[in-house]
């Protein structure tokens, strides 16, 4: 049996992954799928795409793409999430900030550079018409150091999903100021091109098994309780959570691609686009 090494956050997107590992559904098919958690997010995740330690990541689709021009040796292969994803913009329970004009000039805690936290403060600002060359930031790796970092005023603002983070708005860790959804649908899957060139049979076939579970998803029994439970929120939340969010597994389109990359070159977070074939593989 052949192994793929997979990364992605341990948050509720991620359910059918671990439900098809649990139920062995890669296995019948021969394929050994082992799953590593990066609470860091997707900058840890392209250094362990870079690095080799993983053979495939489900990441956020600016961040890779970003990273993917920059010289990381993978490419897209399919959508997973195909909504946007919403940003919650977050400040300490007693912060004096209380709108998004309040954190004008402030510095921003991210996980990493290059993360989603990190790409997403420069959107919100351009949406903001705040000056992109005035960002601030602090590297806080997590959502626990991005709680320190608030608490004790060495940032001002954290940026990370909605319903991930509902739990620290909810026990008065952080407040809600906004939201800031994604232009564009959140997360892909990338896999390493050596992965590509050597096993892309063994890739297709796994996101097939992948896939059929998406597809089916939001129809398993209870499925709002079981993703409550094991990730610990609200029924209700969920529930809303569920409702604005859709799986794909169509590829990245080149209209969606190319608003990825006019957006990461308006920002200066790229210094040119480059072809699709540079960037999505087609299994």
């Amino acid at each position: 049996m052949k192994s793929i090494r997979i990364g992605g956050v341990p948050e509720h997107f991620n359910l059918p992954w671990h439900l098809c590992i649990e139920n062995n559904e890669f296995n019948q098919e021969e394929i050994n799928v082992i799953w590593k958690d990066f609470p860091d997010g997707t900058g840890a995740m392209n250094r362990a795409l870079r690095s080799g330690e993983i053979d495939a990541a489900v990441i956020l689709t600016e961040g890779i793409t970003r990273d993917i021009i920059n010289g990381n040796q993978a490419k897209i292969v399919q959508t997973y999430i195909g909504s946007p994803l919403v940003w919650g913009i977050h400040v300490a329970a007693d912060s004096e900030y209380k709108n998004l004009a309040d954190l004008k000039n402030t510095t921003a805690a991210i996980s990493r550079e290059g993360s989603g936290s990190h790409l997403m403060a420069y959107v919100n600002a351009q949406n903001n018409g705040w000056n992109i060359k005035d960002l601030k930031f602090k590297i806080v790796t997590d959502v626990d150091g991005a709680i320190n970092a608030l608490k004790n005023d060495k940032a001002q603002y954290f940026m990370w999903e909605h319903f991930t983070t509902k739990p620290l708005v909810d026990n008065h860790t952080f407040r809600l100021i906004s939201d800031c959804p994604t232009p564009w649908p959140c997360f892909v899957i990338a896999v390493r091109d050596e992965v590509l060139k050597y096993n892309s049979d063994r890739v297709q076939k796994m996101l097939e098994i992948l896939n059929h579970k998406t597809r089916s998803f939001k129809n398993i029994p209870e499925i709002d309780k079981i993703l409550a439970e094991r990730y610990g929120q609200k029924l209700e939340d969920i529930r809303n959570w569920l409702k604005i969010t859709s799986w794909s597994s169509s590829q990245l389109n080149a209209n969606e691609l190319d608003e990825v990359q006019k957006k990461l070159l308006q920002l200066n977070l790229i210094t040119k686009k480059v072809p699709d074939s540079e960037i999505l593989y087609s299994l």
